[in-house]
């Protein structure tokens, strides 16, 4: 009988010798992370002085005078406007 236990035992710890583990899997994985990115250039202007301010159009001699001012910081409002478009655009 005990030999028999004793046989079991060689056999059951022979058998535990023989198995085998398995090499851990190496699996690189990407991760993509948003980062922030400053999207406005460093190459863009401030703002112009705008020639039909308060105290321009105060100090104007005439009604002509204040149109010709107001009329001219229009056109510089709308081209800074469509500089800041494309600024925005290049954002999206």
């Amino acid at each position: 009988m005990t030999r028999l236990l004793i046989s079991a035992a060689a056999l059951a710890l022979a058998g535990c010798g023989s198995t085998r583990t398995a090499e851990p899997e190496i699996r690189i994985q990407r991760v993509e992370v948003p980062v922030a990115v400053e999207c406005v250039p460093d190459d863009l202007r401030g703002p112009p002085a705008y020639p039909d301010g308060d105290a321009a159009l105060r100090q104007a001699p005439s009604a002509a005078e204040r149109y010709r001012l107001i009329a001219a910081g229009r056109l510089l409002r709308i081209a800074r406007l469509a500089e800041l478009e494309g600024v925005v655009k290049a954002c999206r």
